[in-house]
């Protein structure tokens, strides 16, 4: 296989696995990239793709980036290098649930992620399977291929994807395990892929005794004849029959010359193989021996080129110009007519990439053409102007294979109508491909922002998508409130930077100020031009190029965005007006996004409202309580926690009200009073949970809820437990060691009137602590909850004697850090002493 970075041969690796980027000084590559490539091929091969790669997780939390892209060229892929895990694309999906993705075809994925297909709108299918090791994530391994419209993935297909992953991802665990980081932080490495549809070229070898009228031919030659050495008859006839009939009488007059003169011959001819493709047959002839009667002998090869020599030579007798392309975009033949038409020799093109080779075809418009190209099976044709003269037009079609593209060139008439952004770059938008071209971002960035519910989501979706898109490095966003601008996001500035320029009024005269009271978009396309604008304004560099934003949604003034740029540059025109309209988009969001927030504030304190707000004080038992809301959407959760002193001891309970709401929230409230109330009167647990059970049938047919519930006596530590439905607590003991229980238990509630609730008895030595929680603690997508509640065990064992208090932070720091947490966790630790003590803090 063939190592290539993103535009051209990658730089030696400096820090091995962690870089990225291949070796290119004759050196191996890095253990890591090798093994994503050789899987990303193998993947590719048994998938019956045409290309794919392998995304990984990187040192950023929650970035992915693509390591390996196999069969097309890295610098047209760009945009999709980083991935996000909380994005709407399959890949996130898949990565995210740890479960695969298939999408036979473009209506598939238009209909499940039409983010992914407002920036590659062409007829492709794709698989997609996480690359994961029990709980450990390391990326996800893509295969694109053709559309299969009408027909799902098979199983066979998908079995060997998963099994792909399997072996991936037990090597990339390998590797960790042996102290490699299994990360990437570079450009991807580019693979070609091994040609499937070229022949190999052969070499077949016989020798003819004219006089003895035998010939003798070895292995090669006779599998070019699709025959055995067994099967070969020995005469020359075998051979003339694959001759035309012009080539067979040169044949015989060639015999006939040599065994009457002796004089030596050298003579070419065409032969047909077995699947009509011809070979060339080249004959030699040598004299007769010395001191011989008549004869001699005829020796000579038989080359079976493939196609290569056959092709070059129809081609090159074409008047229309013929290029071809592997899939990486290096340019691997093209004919003389290409030669003349492009005004270059076929050295100077051979073996270099396309638009490197010919800068006029690195137009954003040509771009789009060409990943139409690669990733479908149809062909594409356009027209194309500025090359190879200013004044000349070329019509161009390409036509896409397994190995790579045909293109071919023509010149061709000024169309009727001639975009102006392609015959004057900066004229405006013409053709319908510099339109796509142009008017992607702001559909891929409306698709994400509609699913961005808050301010911070909103923020990071722009820092995604429009930064990449403009090659930005800077990004500033601020918000509008009792008329002065308030920071609310930025990435790139130097730290500190803006927070002078944070709670400015409305009659500061800065620009960030000024582009939204005026309404104005203001573009300074070096800081040069800013200072100049803005004496004395302070500057976090100079150099680099800055445009200022209004952010105004219907009429509204919402606050104003900033963009920042390393290096001076222009804005066309069609830059500013998409960025203006980009503006638009954004401050819809950000007004959308602000009502959410506040929305959300209510809604999560009617649900603290619903939950206990102290604990009671028991001597010889401590409890605490941790209570986790989700972060996706805004609905309230029905996960509640409460600790009730009856008199027959401590009362502990956690449970879940099914699903998310205001009707799950006013459930749990009325759960949860029910429970309390029907243990201060004294029942015993099994008659709560029948009690709780029948409850909830007749005050919400169809709801359903799970419960543990346990009576704990702080003298003794006897306990009495019973469950519906939840998952078993976990226990440690005084020497640390922790387990899960195995308490009896029925299902859940609101499903049998009749059901029934053994209880389970167990006792809490004096150092113990039990550990009640709700499934959102555990549950991840993909995983198997076992998996989960043994991970929470071997943590829960290895706190060893911290407080109470540690213990339930340490135990749900880690769903804590999930930036997008689809379900409520709650949580309560009882550790029960010998001796009265106070309540944890």
């Amino acid at each position: 296989m063939t190592w290539y970075g993103a535009a051209g041969p990658a730089p030696p690796s400096q820090s091995g696995a962690t870089t990225g980027k291949p070796h290119s000084d004759g050196r191996a590559p890095d253990e890591l990239a090798l093994v994503l490539a050789q899987a990303s091929v193998h993947a590719i091969e048994s998938a019956g793709g045409f290309a794919g790669g392998v995304y990984l997780r990187s040192r950023t939390p929650g970035l992915l980036r693509l390591a390996v892209l196999g069969g097309l060229p890295g610098a047209l892929f760009r945009p999709w290098w980083r991935m996000h895990v909380n994005r709407p694309f399959p890949v996130a999906e898949a990565y995210r649930s740890g479960r695969p993705v298939h999408l036979a075809h473009a209506e598939e994925a238009m209909r499940r992620f039409p983010q992914l297909m407002a920036g590659l709108p062409f007829p492709f299918g794709s698989l997609y399977v996480p690359v994961t090791d029990g709980r450990e994530k390391f990326g996800v391994l893509v295969v694109l291929r053709a559309a299969t419209k009408g027909s799902p993935v098979d199983d066979t297909d998908r079995r060997r994807m998963r099994q792909a992953g399997d072996r991936l991802a037990a090597e990339l665990a390998g590797l960790s395990a042996a102290g490699k980081a299994v990360e990437w932080e570079g450009e991807p490495v580019c693979v070609q892929l091994p040609s499937v549809t070229t022949p190999p070229v052969r070499i077949g070898n016989f020798d003819w005794d004219l006089a003895a009228g035998t010939v003798s031919a070895d292995d090669e030659l006779c599998a070019i004849l699709g025959t055995s050495p067994a099967a070969f008859p020995g005469t020359i006839e075998a051979l003339a029959a694959r001759l035309a009939p012009e080539d067979a009488y040169g044949l015989w007059a060639l015999a006939r010359h040599v065994a009457r003169s002796g004089a030596p011959a050298t003579r070419r001819m065409r032969l047909r193989g077995p699947d009509g493709r011809p070979h060339l047959l080249e004959l030699t002839a040598r004299a007769r021996p010395p001191g011989g009667g008549p004869g001699g002998r005829l020796s000579g090869f038989l080359v079976d080129f493939g196609t290569g020599p056959v092709v070059e030579e129809a081609t090159d007798r074409l008047p229309r110009a013929v290029l071809s392309l592997d899939r990486v975009g290096r340019i691997t033949y093209l004919n003389r007519s290409a030669e003349t038409l492009l005004g270059h020799a076929r050295s100077q093109l051979i073996g270099r990439v396309l638009w490197e080779a010919l800068p006029w075809f690195g137009h954003p418009a040509y771009e789009e053409h060409l990943r139409a190209a690669l990733l479908s099976d149809e062909d594409v044709h356009f027209t194309t102007h500025g090359a190879p003269g200013p004044e000349e037009w070329l019509s161009v079609s390409l036509f896409p294979g397994h190995d790579g593209l045909t293109a071919t060139f023509a010149p061709a008439d000024q169309p009727a109508y001639a975009p102006g952004s392609v015959t004057l770059p900066g004229a405006g938008l013409g053709s319908p491909a510099d339109r796509a071209s142009a008017l992607y971002r702001p559909v891929a960035l409306a698709i994400a922002l509609t699913e961005a519910v808050t301010a911070r989501q909103v923020s990071a979706v722009v820092t995604d998508e429009l930064l990449p898109a403009f090659g930005g490095r800077q990004l500033a966003i601020y918000l509008l409130n009792e008329r002065h601008l308030y920071l609310a996001w930025e990435t790139g500035f130097p730290r500190g930077f803006l927070d002078r320029f944070d709670g400015v009024a409305l009659d500061a005269r800065l620009p960030g100020v000024e582009t939204l009271t005026s309404g104005r978009p203001l573009f300074f396309e070096s800081m040069e031009h800013l200072a100049a604008a803005y004496p004395g304004i302070p500057m976090d560099s100079h150099i680099g190029a800055r445009a200022f934003l209004p952010l105004i949604a219907s009429g509204r003034p919402v606050g104003s965005c900033i963009l920042g740029f390393d290096e001076p540059r222009g804005f066309s025109p069609e830059e500013r007006t998409v960025l203006t309209a980009l503006a638009g988009l954004i401050a819809q969001a950000l007004q959308r996004a602000q009502r959410y927030d506040s929305e959300a504030a209510l809604a999560r304190g009617l649900q603290s409202a619903l939950l206990p707000h102290r604990l009671p004080v028991v001597e010889n038992v401590d409890t605490i309580a941790r209570y986790l809301p989700g972060t996706q959407g805004m609905e309230v959760g029905g996960d509640w926690y409460d600790v009730v002193g009856t008199g027959t001891g401590l009362a502990l309970v956690v449970g879940d009200v099914q699903g998310h709401g205001v009707a799950a929230a006013a459930t749990m409230g009325q759960l949860r009073s029910a429970v309390r109330a029907f243990a201060l009167a004294g029942q015993d647990p099994r008659e709560v949970m029948r009690d709780t059970n029948r409850l909830l049938i007749d005050i919400d047919p169809g709801q359903f809820a799970s419960c543990c519930y346990i009576v704990l006596d702080p003298v003794s530590g006897v306990a009495q437990a019973v469950r519906a439905g939840h998952p078993q607590p976990l226990l440690r003991h005084p020497d640390g060691t922790a387990e899960v229980l195995d308490l009896a238990g029925g299902i859940v509630l609101g499903v049998d009137a009749e059901a029934s609730y053994p209880v389970t008895e167990l006792r809490l030595e004096p150092g113990a602590v039990l550990a009640l929680f709700t499934d959102g603690l555990v549950e991840q997508a993909g995983i198997d909850i076992d998996l989960g509640i043994e991970h929470l065990r071997a943590t829960f064992s290895a706190i060893g004697s911290a407080s109470l208090a540690e213990t339930a932070d340490r135990l749900i720091n880690e769903a804590r850090q999930a930036a997008d947490r689809p379900d409520d966790i709650a949580l309560l630790l009882a550790a029960r002493w010998s001796e009265p003590t106070r309540q944890a803090p």
